[in-house]
C-alpha cells in the first residue's frame, strides 16, 4: 500500500501548490499589467533499491503567461500601455533594472516618474525627471515632451524617452506581482520597435472564468488524493489483520 500512498500524497501536495498559484492569480485580477502564473506537474519515479514501482507527482517550475491583457481607456496623460511584446524599464527593489507593464504612472513631489509600486521609471539616462510643465505629451515611441510652466505651446520640447525593452521570455523571472528581472542580472537593451499607447492601461491577463474552473478542478483532485490515502490506510489495516489471523 505504500506505493499508493506515495502517489496520493505527492498528488495532494502538488494540488495544494497549484491551488496556491491559482489563488494568487485570482487575487491579482485587478492588478494592471499582471502576468498569470502557470503551474504544471509530471510523474516522477522515485529512485532507490527495490521494485521500481514508486511513482509520485513532481511539480515543474512555475511559468507565466505572456499574452497581452485587455486595454482599458482612461484618458489620463500619465497612463501608458505597452502595445504587443515589450516592457517598461524601472528601478527594481535591489537597485538594478526591472521590467513591468503596469503603466499607471505618477509624479513624485520632486518631479520623478514612478509606478504604483513606487519604482522609479527609467529613461535614456536613468530615472525620468520632469520639470514643472503646462502640458505633457507621450509619443508612441516613448518620447516625453512638455510645454514648460509659463511658456507658450510653441515651446514644446522633448525632455526624455522611456527605456522600452523586449528581452526573450525565457531570460526573465518574476520578482513581484507585475515586476520582472533578467535571470542573469544584466540590463536588457533598449528596443526601438516597442511601442506604447497613451491614455490607456493594460489590465491583468488572468481569465477569471478559467481561473475559477481551475480552482474547482484542483479542489476535486485534492479530495480524490485524500480519499486514496484513506483507502490505502484501510487496506493496510485489513492486510495486517489477515496476517495476524494467519
Amino acid at each position: 500500500m505504500d506505493r499508493l500512498i506515495y502517489t496520493a500524497m505527492s498528488g495532494a501536495r502538488e494540488s495544494m501548490r497549484a491551488q496556491s498559484v491559482v489563488s494568487h492569480n485570482i487575487a491579482n485580477l485587478g492588478t494592471n499589467g499582471y502576468r498569470a502564473l502557470q503551474h504544471s506537474m509530471q510523474s516522477h519515479q522515485t529512485p532507490g533499491d527495490g521494485l521500481q514501482s514508486r511513482v509520485n507527482a513532481q511539480g515543474l517550475p512555475t511559468t507565466w503567461d505572456d499574452s497581452q491583457g485587455p486595454a482599458m481607456q482612461t484618458g489620463r496623460e500619465l497612463d501608458i500601455a505597452v502595445q504587443g511584446k515589450g516592457w517598461l524599464t524601472v528601478q527594481g527593489p535591489d537597485g538594478n533594472e526591472a521590467y513591468t507593464r503596469a503603466g499607471s504612472l505618477r509624479l513624485t513631489p520632486e518631479g520623478l516618474l514612478e509606478t504604483p509600486g513606487g519604482q522609479l521609471v527609467l529613461g535614456n539616462g536613468g530615472p525620468i525627471s520632469l520639470p514643472p510643465f503646462e502640458k505633457l505629451e507621450i509619443g508612441g515611441d516613448g518620447t516625453i515632451s512638455i510645454v514648460p510652466q509659463g511658456q507658450e505651446v510653441s515651446t514644446i520640447a522633448e525632455v526624455d524617452r522611456f527605456k522600452l525593452v523586449n528581452p526573450p521570455k525565457e531570460s526573465l523571472h518574476q520578482v513581484g506581482s507585475s515586476l520582472f528581472q533578467t535571470i542573469s542580472g544584466d540590463a536588457a537593451e533598449a528596443d526601438p520597435n516597442v511601442k506604447i499607447a497613451n491614455g490607456q492601461l493594460e489590465a491583468s491577463n488572468v481569465n477569471a472564468a478559467a481561473a475559477l474552473v481551475d480552482m474547482i478542478e484542483i479542489s476535486r483532485s485534492y479530495e480524490m488524493q485524500i480519499r486514496a490515502m484513506h483507502t490505502a490506510e484501510e487496506a493496510s489495516q485489513v492486510a495486517a489483520q489477515l496476517m495476524r489471523l494467519g
